[in-house]
């Protein structure tokens, strides 16, 4: 049985409908990220699954159980916010304490829980510090180890990261990561960033227009997009519509060949930076390359083609080709998608 289970749930907001008829289920310490761009949906159903947004329609489960009549505070869910919204008059021990105090726990037993959990997130001793002293990423540790404090059965995590800068955001999802896996808290975290979904997630959910558009394992979401939409969401460009049979794609840039098994008929393929090769061939695509991009280990590359627009290519710093210069191109079909 899923210790999560959305059935069926709508939620509208006069005609639109922010959430519409969405299933859902999160197993028992597994880390699910929602993704999606702004007014996806995924922020509304985080809000529904901790009891803060009624549901129009649809139930949501907690092993098994209906959550309808149940109120937020008896749910057993713990909610981080992006602000985190500690409470600036405590200091990081009281924060950490304070769902604690709400149940009736005990001093001693509080504040043996406070140090351990202060000491989790990686801030050993910090219970009198006060808010206004910690830096962004301490107040992003005290408010998970406030949320973990009551031990609740469900983590939400609505844009945990948001506030950071990059490097620290990219230290900090790691240590999320085992951390949940140690304790084997369930996770639903709710975020616009890819790269903090896909490092952070045993499954990834991608939201468009209050539906989901595709769930799977991070590796299946980025190597399979479901659709153009889900691509372009992803970040890839290099999206043409196409007529798909015989092992190619007809298209604008030509006839690009398709991993076997792929689906035929008319649609759209997708082809990943990578298997855009700049090479010497008699038949390749003749581009001319706009723009050179270094990205550390690679050079980005933006190809203007005779017809159609513009492709990426990624290629190793020594095959970068000059500003300006005429190009020949092929296509790898291991780096093609054909989209739904």
């Amino acid at each position: 049985m899923a210790l999560l289970s959305l059935d069926g749930v709508t939620v509208r907001f006069g005609a639109r409908a922010a959430l519409d008829a969405v299933d859902l289920d999160v197993a028992e310490q597994e880390t699910v990220c929602v993704l999606g761009p702004s007014g996806s949906g995924k922020s509304t159903l985080l809000r529904v699954v901790a009891g803060l947004q009624h549901a129009d329609s649809g139930r949501v489960l907690l092993s098994g159980r209906d959550q309808s009549d149940e109120p937020v505070h008896r749910r057993g869910v713990g909610l981080m916010f992006q602000d985190h919204q500690l409470f600036p008059q405590r200091d990081a021990g009281g924060n950490v304490a304070f769902g604690l105090r709400m149940r009736g726990v005990g001093r001693v037993e509080r504040d043996r829980r406070v140090a351990e959990l202060l000491e989790l997130v990686g801030l050993p001793g910090a219970g009198r510090r006060a808010v206004a002293s910690l830096s962004g990423g301490e107040q992003q540790r005290v408010a998970l180890a406030r949320a973990l404090a009551p031990e609740p059965r469900l983590l939400m995590l609505d844009e945990p990261l948001g506030q950071l800068d990059r490097g620290l955001r990219e230290r900090l999802v790691v240590e999320l990561r085992e951390l949940f896996g140690r304790l084997g808290t369930t996770v639903l975290a709710v975020t616009h960033d890819q790269g903090e979904a896909f490092a952070l997630a045993d499954r990834v959910v991608v939201m468009r227009e209050g539906r989901i558009a595709q769930t799977g394992t991070p590796l299946e979401v980025w190597q399979r997009p479901a659709d153009e939409f889900v691509a372009r969401f992803l970040g890839f460009d290099n999206v043409v519509p196409a007529t798909v049979g015989g092992g190619v794609a007809d298209t604008v840039w030509g006839r690009i060949p398709v991993p076997d098994g792929s689906r035929e008929g008319k649609g759209s393929v997708l082809v990943r930076p990578p298997g855009v090769r700049i090479r010497e061939t008699p038949d390749g695509l003749r581009c001319v390359a706009e723009t050179c991009v270094f990205r550390g280990d690679h050079v980005a590359v933006r190809l203007r083609p005779p017809r159609g627009p513009l492709l990426e290519a990624e290629v190793p710093l020594r095959d970068a080709p000059e500003t300006g210069a005429e190009v020949t191109v092929a296509f790898a079909a291991e780096e093609v998608v054909v989209l739904g």
